[in-house]
């Protein structure tokens, strides 16, 4: 070692004439940079003088440079090799999705909601672990606890407040169930209020010291979950007990406008469309548009003609279904007289009337609903992940795939409750209100009014009486 440090020595006072340690530092990295640059010049792009300065050649304007011509290629996905093997696995898992979404829609109403309970606990779970720190969670074992106490509390408020009456009505027929099911709904906003007030009583409890600041920012962080996430595809179970149709057609409409939007932007995007999703491009934006709008269009056609999809749910039996479509359901046609050639063979069209209501969900999901998107997106980029887990391969987590539909699912509730349910007062409406806010012991009285009432109206003497006013 000290015999090549003379050497070393003797070489730099020869070339340098000077002797230092922080000059022989320097002449150990120009040595090396040498080595490289003679490399270098090995294959014509650079040449080595002393001192280990390099002198490059000079490229004529018409060369170019090394790599091709990659600069002057338009940016295109579809010219990224790496981005098959992302879009096959992409491909693979979504088929598997779709098949088993198929099976579940085919089961029925209640195993839909299960699928969306599951879809739920799975994106609690996923955020939860966002903000989670390891070393202050293992200091606080009973406080992931408490994210799940506050979040089944959530869900048993809002089923209970959607499915009280659906419950009510598959309990009927046996007389104590019945009574216990009745007192839960009748008592249900006390007794989710009971357990929240229980949970906030615990957070205080568990209160530690030096960790005030992460327990409160796990609380807000928790409340926020369950608002801008559990809350809005809480209404998706609203949708689907209203008819299949309602849950099915606004889903399928942001899942095609997820795949159209991907493969408009794989094979023609160029022009980025946000900074927060770099991805997303204007040629991907507007293609999935137009692809969405003529797809709701098309499947407001299909499915209404199915009462599998169209009657609304009751009760949380399984059976099939039978009832009256509505008018919504049942075709009117139009005359294309003097809009077509006389050559078309068809002069008029049926068109279901929902179709024009899907028109409006379909402009919902191809304009605003990816907001929900470029909003995981910014908030990805804040907690500086690139997906909220891994549960889905080639898509991410659960949350990456619900981001849009759950903004789709408020609309879609609102929409149907202003502009499509009747508004009038029905017979029906009006039992089941009555089986709602009653007890079985006021029901009895009323069923007794009634047939009196049924009794007094039937005396001929009292009906010509009352006729002749």
């Amino acid at each position: 070692m000290k015999r090549d440090e003379k050497e070393e020595k003797k070489t730099w006072k020869a070339e340098f004439g000077k002797d230092n340690s922080q000059s022989r530092t320097y002449y150990r990295k120009a040595l090396i940079n040498r080595g490289e640059m003679i490399k270098e010049s090995s294959s014509g792009e650079s040449t080595p003088t002393h001192g280990g300065r390099v002198r490059h050649r000079k490229r004529s304007s018409h060369e170019v440079p090394a790599g091709g011509n990659k600069s002057s290629e338009p940016n295109l996905l579809i010219n990224d090799r790496n981005k098959y093997k992302s879009m096959l696995i992409r491909t693979y898992s979504s088929i598997w999705m779709i098949g088993g979404f198929v099976l579940i829609i085919y089961m029925g109403h209640l195993y839909i909601c299960a699928m969306v309970v599951v879809i739920q606990i799975f994106m609690a779970r996923e955020l939860f672990n966002l903000l989670r720190r390891g070393n202050e969670a293992r200091q606080l074992p009973g406080f992931r606890m408490l994210n799940w106490h506050f979040f089944f509390t959530a869900m048993l408020f809002t089923y209970g407040r959607f499915l009280s009456q659906q419950l009510v009505n598959t309990v009927t027929s046996d007389k104590l169930l019945y009574k216990l099911v009745s007192g839960f709904v009748k008592y249900q906003m006390f007794i989710c209020y009971f357990l929240y007030i229980a949970g906030f009583m615990w957070f205080i409890l568990t209160l530690k010291k030096k960790m005030y600041k992460y327990q409160f920012s796990q609380y807000a962080w928790t409340h926020m979950i369950l608002l801008t996430v559990f809350a809005q595809s809480s209404f998706t179970v609203a949708n689907i007990f209203e008819g299949i149709f309602w849950f099915l057609l606004p889903a399928s409409l942001i899942v095609i406008n997820d795949i159209a939007a991907y493969f408009f932007g794989f094979f023609f995007g160029k022009t980025p469309l946000i900074k927060l999703s770099p991805k997303k491009t204007w040629e991907g934006f507007l293609g999935a548009s137009v692809t969405t709008m003529f797809s709701a269009f098309v499947l407001a056609n299909l499915m209404g003609r199915f009462q599998w999809l169209t009657c609304p749910r009751k009760d949380l039996s399984t059976g099939w279904l039978y009832c009256d479509p509505g008018p919504l359901f049942k075709p009117e046609s139009y005359s294309l007289i003097g809009l077509v050639p006389d050559w078309f063979p068809w002069k008029e069209i049926p068109i279901l009337p929902v179709q024009w209501h899907a028109l409006a969900l379909g402009l919902f999901a191809s304009i605003i609903a990816p907001f929900g998107g470029f909003f995981a997106s910014g908030f990805k980029r804040a907690f500086k992940v690139k997906d909220f887990g891994d549960s889905i391969p080639g898509h991410g987590g659960i949350t990456d795939r619900m981001d849009c539909q759950m903004v789709m699912a408020v609309f879609a509730y609102i929409y149907y409750q202003s502009f499509v349910r009747p508004q009038d007062f029905t017979v029906e409406m009006i039992l089941e209100q009555i089986l709602k806010n009653l007890s079985f012991q006021e029901q009895q009285v009323l069923y007794e009014q009634l047939g009196k009432i049924r009794d007094y109206a039937a005396d001929p003497y009292i009906f010509g009486f009352m006729a002749k006013f």
